[in-house]
């Protein structure tokens, strides 16, 4: 029987034309049936020329090499006397793709998508690659919910061998989540549980935030979450036993339920070290966040694997392997944690590799770096060498990576990659309220001169309140330790007359010269030393004091002007800080050898600080005094003022403070400023660090004393955006306690536009 169905199969293979023909020397081949393909095209990939002769064997391989090509879907070879006839049958070409009924995708965002698969317009048409794309689409839909969605797809023939395709959708609604259950929680309440959930019913706010809409990923995450809470507070042996998510028929209700095991409470026994312990294990001691007796946390136990791996990698051990390995006393519900700790060969850095400055010079960032080539690997450098660098305000984004070298154990680079951003501005400063309108101030600056990162500045300003005409140049690298020097020259009058200020006006012409000396990576000392002259003009309204101080001491002055401060920056960044500290003392003195004589000190410290991923608390406190000394007063206007954007929210600039009897600022010879602001990110936007909101309560005075009494309080929220323009911050305050002769202005703003 199977000889007989063997013989019959070769018969019919035979008998197939195209195949069963003597070999014969090619003369001439003919293409029939081609439409839109080039006869040349054909040539091109068919395996047999005129001269060779052709055989079963070449006519197999001639065959199969056009059917690869996906342009025909029948491949016929005759021969006519000694020519070759390739009978071909074209796939159809697509001439339009549509879309019906797609509201929840953007159109040509799926149109890219197809053609990065093949299926778009004069491709040509694969059924297997629309059935393909097909499914896809409704796979995206069921991703976001939408499981009651129906696609169809029609194929309509056109003249010249083409076709249409047309997707017809029926997205329906989305399918919401119904509810949550949560089974064999018996230790603490659902709805605390609850909270921890990112899904969630339909609610207030589902609406935006689509988070009643079920998600795979989101599910998992948050089961990961509710694992968390659980383990970082001592239930070592919970479980998740299962998880099950059902539709109703009618695809609009999804139940989520999860059954878990709590198990119980377990306290931390010991803790001990094993292996090789190249650190001494005092030190190793020293980093344990959690001590015997206290509750069980997989975080804490976690940080603590970081922290001893950080210390390894100062000394060089990079690659080194630290893993706690736990021993359950399950009657007396402890756990004993053994870290062993293999640390692997010491290495070194090979190379440091920078990438991306395409504008900044090498030699600017490298200046930052404190790993160096050829020493030993230490974390701590590296992770400061970031710090730094991102510190500089030239970039938006700073990444370190550390791969080893291929064919070494003892060696890796170090990869720095940074996204440059523009570090040149024009600056500009506004604020409303009733009575002042519009005021604005300007400057023009570059922070990175040529990629050298000295910074140049001019600021020119012929604004009612300031006419400025300056020049300033910074060389942070005077030095190759890191020293400083700066100049400044400048033309200064000041009217402040249209803001809340009392009358009067001054024109100053000066110069100085600055140095900053770094004494430890986040401190530097700062002096300098110049030299101003006063012209002050004061008018019929001007206050009595103001009129005496002229008449007592003259209407020009001129000034010997030192300059000192130091500063402490401990901030993780500049541009976008979370984390760390930064304080700052400065002090101003009319020298003797002057006509004024006055000193002024001021201190500011600011403080962030991180509430997991995505909340900072920000805080920052200022406080100043001055006086005179010699026999002479503090200058009035060298006073202190408090209110606006950058002080007290919500009241006018330069605002708060004793008054006179038109009611306008003196100023006070103290000062005292505090903000507390809670920064998280725009909704929708939390990849985005550009971008981040505000609530925020403010306090502050200036007056010539310290007196609580006298503060003022403002409470609103806030936006910054360093945007493609430049920076923009964005303020609207609710004084809390106006008294009268204050002036509010609810919204400010500055901004800035970079070049």
């Amino acid at each position: 029987m199977k000889l007989l169905l063997r013989a019959l199969l070769l018969f019919f293979m035979c008998s197939i034309p195209g195949w069963a023909f003597q070999p014969f020397v090619v003369k001439d081949i003919r293409v029939e049936g081609i439409q839109r393909t080039e006869a040349g095209t054909v040539f091109g990939y068919l395996p047999v020329k005129i001269g060779d002769t052709m055989d079963e064997e070449k006519a197999s391989a001639a065959i199969k090499a056009l059917y690869a090509t996906g342009f025909f879907k029948d491949v016929r070879l005759e021969m006519d006397a000694d020519v070759l006839i390739v009978q071909v049958q074209e796939r159809p070409a697509i001439a339009k793709i549509s879309f019906n009924g797609i509201k929840e995708f953007d159109k040509e965002q799926l149109q890219a998508g197809l053609k990065q698969v093949g299926l778009a317009e004069s491709r040509i048409f694969d059924k297997a690659l629309l059935d393909k794309a097909e499914q896809e689409l409704k796979r995206q839909y069921i991703s976001r919910g939408k499981y009651g969605v129906t696609i169809t797809t029609t194929v309509t023939p056109l003249e010249r061998n083409r076709v249409s395709v047309s997707f017809n959708v029926s997205e329906g609604q989305a399918a919401k989540i119904k509810q949550i259950n949560l089974v064999g929680n018996q230790l603490v309440e659902e709805d605390e549980l609850l909270d921890l959930f990112t899904l969630r019913t339909s609610g207030w706010f589902t609406w935006f935030s689509k988070n009643d809409q079920y998600s795979k990923q989101k599910l998992a995450a948050d089961l990961e979450a509710l694992r968390s809470y659980y383990l970082n507070r001592g239930y070592l042996e919970f479980n998740i036993d299962s998880t099950q998510v059902s539709i109703t028929p009618d695809r609009k209700d999804i139940y989520i339920t999860v059954n878990m095991s709590e198990g119980a409470k377990y306290t931390i026994a010991d803790i001990k070290f094993a292996g090789d312990l190249v650190v001494p294990e005092a030190e190793l001691r020293a980093l344990l966040t959690i001590k015997p007796g206290e509750v069980f946390s997989r975080e804490r136990l976690t940080e603590i694997t970081k922290l001893i791996s950080d210390r390894l990698g100062n000394e060089g051990y990079a690659f080194a392997n630290v893993n706690a390995v736990p021993e359950l006393n399950k009657e007396k519900q402890e756990v004993a944690f053994t870290y062993f700790i293999d640390p692997a060969r010491r290495v070194y850095v090979r190379r440091i590799n920078i990438t991306g400055n395409n504008r900044t010079r090498d030699e600017v960032i490298r200046r930052e770096m404190r790993q160096m080539e050829g020493g030993w690997y230490a974390t701590d450098k590296i992770t400061r060498s970031k710090q730094r660098v991102d510190r500089l305000g030239y970039f938006s984004d700073v990444n370190i990576e550390t791969p080893a070298v291929a064919g070494t154990t003892d060696q890796v680079d170090v990869n720095l990659n940074v996204t440059e951003k523009s570090t040149g501005n024009i600056t500009l400063g506004a604020g409303f309220s009733s009575s002042e309108k519009l005021v604005i101030t300007g400057a023009v600056s570059q922070d990175n001169l040529f990629g050298t990162g000295n910074h140049i500045s001019v600021q020119v300003n012929s604004g009612k309140v300031n006419k400025v005409y300056a020049l300033s140049y910074t060389n942070p690298y005077y030095t190759p330790e890191g020293v400083s020097r700066g100049f400044d020259i400048y033309q200064r009058n000041t009217d402040p007359t249209s803001l809340a200020v009392a009358s009067y006006s001054t024109a100053s012409v000066g110069g100085n010269m600055r140095f900053g000396v770094p004494i430890s990576e986040s401190d530097t000392i700062n002096y300098g030393l110049g030299v101003e002259s006063t012209a002050l003009t004061v008018y019929d309204n001007s206050p009595l004091r103001f009129v005496d101080y002229v008449n007592t001491f003259g209407s020009h002055n001129l000034t010997v002007l030192g300059t000192a401060g130091w500063v402490r920056d401990e901030r993780d960044s500049v541009l976008y800080p979370t984390k760390g500290k930064m304080q700052r003392v400065f002090a101003e003195s009319g020298l003797p050898g002057g006509t004024l004589k006055y000193y002024k000190l001021s201190y500011q410290h600011q403080w962030y600080y991180p509430f997991g991923r995505e909340l900072t608390l920000f805080l920052n406190g200022e406080a100043g005094m001055g006086d005179g000394y010699g026999g002479r007063p503090l200058p009035f206007f060298k006073n202190f003022f408090a209110g606006g954007s950058t002080s007290v929210r919500g009241y006018s600039g330069s605002s708060l403070g004793p008054k006179d009897a038109n009611g306008d600022s003196l100023g006070g010879t103290r000062r005292v400023v505090g903000n507390a602001e809670l920064l998280f990110p725009m909704p929708g936007m939390k990849n985005d660090k550009a971008v981040r909101l505000s609530v925020f309560v403010d306090a502050g005075m200036a007056d010539t004393s310290f007196r609580t009494d006298e503060l003022r309080y403002s409470t609103g929220v806030a936006l910054s955006w360093f945007s493609p323009i430049g920076p923009l911050k964005f303020s609207f305050a609710r004084p809390l306690n106006v008294k009268p002769g204050d002036r509010t202005e609810r919204f400010q703003f500055t901004l800035g536009s970079a070049f």
